[in-house]
C-alpha cells in the first residue's frame, strides 16, 4: 500500500527526471549559475548553519566554520576548474578505423539521491551536491533525522535557492530512507555506517543502481619510535577528538612502539589539557554526543582496558571526555567495532612488521595514519597496506585536499569525491567514435580478403 509519504516521493522523482529530460542541466553555464547560486545561499546563512550545528552537536564557532569553509572551497576550486572537466578528451584512434575521430564524454547520470550523517551533517550533503550539480545531475537529499536542526536549515536553504524540480530535500525518519532506496533513482551516494551502507547496496541491486559509499571502519594510526612527539601527540589528539571523535576518518585507535609508549601518552594528555582544559566539560571547543543511544553505546565501552586519562560521562549533558585506554585487547568490545566517539584505545607493537600484520589481519580502514621520521618505514607501510587514504605524520587534514580523491576500499566503502573526483563520481564515461565520409576502407566487409583470411 502506497503511504502520503511514498506518494510524494514518486511524484518528486517523476518531475525530477522530467526536468533532466529537458537537458538544461547538461548546459555549463547552467551548471556554473547553480553553484554560484549555492554558494551566495550559503554564505547568507552562515549564522543559522553555525546555530543548527551547535544545537546538534554543541560545535564551536571554530568547529562550525571548519565544515562551513571546506564547502566553500569545494564551489570555489569546482567554478575555477569546471570548463576544463566537462570538455570531452579526445584519445588515439587506432589507423584501421581511419578516417575517424575518438572522445570521451563525461555524462551525468540523471536524478541521484544523496543521503547524508549526522556528525559532519552539513558539509556531507553539501559537498557531494556540488559534485552532482557541476555533472550535471539533478538531486533529491535526505539529510540524516537524527541531526535536526541541521536537516531544517538545509532543506530551507534549498528550498529558496532551487526548483523541486532540480534539487529538493526529502526530510523523514529512517522509513522514508526506506521509501527513497526502494524508487529507480539513476545513482545513490551514501555516507554512514557500513552495515547500512551494505543495506543501501542491496537496495540499490534491485534495479542495477550504481552507488557511492563513503563508509568508515577502525582507521588504525601507527606511531614508530622514531618520530616527532611533540607534533605525533598533538595531531592525534586533535584527529581523535574534533567533533567528540564523531569523525569517519578519526584516528580509531593507537598502534605504537614500546620504546615510546608511555612518553607518548603523556604528551596526549598533555595536549588533551592544553586543548580542552583540565575540565573538558566546560570547554567551549569541546562537543557532545549526537544522542542518549550513541552517549549508552560508547560509556558501554568505557568497560574495556584501563582508562588513564579522561574517562568522566554526564548522561544528561550527553558528555564523554576526551579518554585514552591502555591495555586493551583484540578480544575486547571497544577493538571489535567503530568507535565513533572520543575514546582511544592503545596497542603496543615492538616491530613495524608486527604492526603492519595487525592492520592486515582486518578490514581495509578509510584511513590509515603513520607517525616516523623513518622514510623506508614509510615506505614500506605505504606497499604493505590497504586503505581509502592515508596520512603520514598527520590526520584527517588529507580529506580538506580537493585534489586528493577521498573514499574508501572494501569494507569502509566505494567510490571517491571532493574536486574533480567528486565530478567524475557523478559521471558516467561515453565513448565515441566520429567516422567520415571521405571515403571507405573495404577490409572489413564480405567476402574477406585473402589477407584478412590468412590471419
Amino acid at each position: 500500500m502506497l503511504t502520503q509519504s511514498s506518494v510524494k516521493i514518486s511524484n518528486s522523482l517523476e518531475q525530477q527526471k522530467h526536468f533532466f529530460r529537458t537537458g538544461k542541466t547538461k548546459d555549463i553555464d547552467f551548471r556554473i549559475v547553480q553553484l554560484q547560486k549555492l554558494k551566495q545561499a550559503i554564505n547568507d546563512n552562515q549564522p543559522n548553519i553555525f546555530k543548527a550545528l551547535k544545537a546538534d552537536l554543541n560545535k564551536s564557532g571554530f568547529d562550525a566554520y571548519f565544515e562551513f569553509i571546506g564547502i566553500i572551497r569545494e564551489i570555489d576550486y569546482a567554478l575555477k576548474h569546471i570548463k576544463d572537466w566537462v570538455k570531452p578528451k579526445k584519445v588515439a584512434t587506432p589507423y584501421h578505423q581511419f578516417p575517424a575521430s575518438t572522445h570521451i564524454y563525461s555524462e551525468p547520470f540523471g536524478v541521484t539521491l544523496i543521503i547524508g550523517p549526522w556528525n559532519y551533517p552539513f558539509n556531507l550533503v553539501m559537498t557531494p551536491l556540488i559534485g552532482a550539480i557541476a555533472s550535471g545531475n539533478c538531486a533529491v537529499l535526505k539529510p540524516s533525522e537524527i541531526s535536526a536542526q541541521s536537516s531544517g536549515v538545509i532543506a530551507e536553504i534549498i528550498s529558496k535557492t532551487f526548483e523541486p524540480s532540480f534539487i529538493k530535500v526529502i526530510e523523514g525518519s529512517a522509513e522514508v530512507s526506506q521509501e527513497l532506496l526502494s524508487e529507480k533513482f539513476d545513482h545513490i551516494f551514501f555516507t554512514g555506517g557500513t552495515e547500512v551502507g551494505k543495506i543501501v547496496m542491496s537496495s540499490a541491486a534491485k534495479y542495477l543502481i550504481p552507488v557511492t559509499l563513503e563508509l568508515g571502519g577502525k582507521s588504525p594510526c601507527i606511531v614508530d619510535e622514531n618520530t616527532h612527539l611533540e607534533y605525533t601527540a598533538k595531531r592525534i589528539v586533535w584527529g581523535k577528538f574534533i567533533n567528540a571523535g564523531q569523525t569517519c576518518t578519526a584516528p580509531d585507535y593507537l598502534l605504537v612502539h614500546k620504546r615510546i609508549k608511555a612518553s607518548l601518552l603523556n604528551k596526549i594528555e598533555k595536549y588533551i589539557k592544553e586543548f580542552y582544559s583540565d575540565v573538558p566539560s566546560k570547554s567551549t571547543n569541546y562537543s557532545r554526543i549526537i544522542n542518549q543511544k550513541h552517549f549508552l553505546r560508547l560509556a558501554n565501552l568505557l568497560n574495556d582496558g584501563t582508562i588513564i586519562v579522561g574517562g568522566e560521562t554526564d548522561l544528561q549533558d550527553l558528555y564523554i571526555a576526551p579518554t585514552v585506554i591502555d591495555r586493551v585487547s583484540w578480544q575486547d568490545k571497544i577493538m571489535q567495532e567503530e568507535i565513533f566517539g572520543p575514546i582511544l584505545p592503545v596497542i603496543e607493537y615492538t616491530n613495524i612488521d608486527e604492526a603492519i600484520a595487525i592492520i592486515n589481519e582486518n578490514p581495509k580502514p578509510l584511513a590509515l595514519y603513520f607517525f616516523s621520521k623513518n622514510k623506508q618505514h614509510q615506505t614500506k607501510v605505504l606497499q604493505s597496506t590497504a586503505s581509502g587514504g592515508v596520512c603520514i605524520n598527520d590526520t584527517v587534514m588529507h580529506l580538506t585536499i580537493p585534489t586528493l580523491p577521498f573514499g574508501g576500499v572494501g569494507e569502509s566503502g566505494m567510490g571517491r569525491y571532493h574536486g574533480k573526483a567528486g565530478f567524475e563520481n557523478f559521471s558516467y564515461q561515453r565513448s565515441v567514435l566520429k567516422k567520415s565520409f571521405i571515403f571507405d576502407l573495404k577490409w572489413r566487409y564480405y567476402p574477406t580478403t585473402q589477407g584478412v583470411k590468412k590471419h
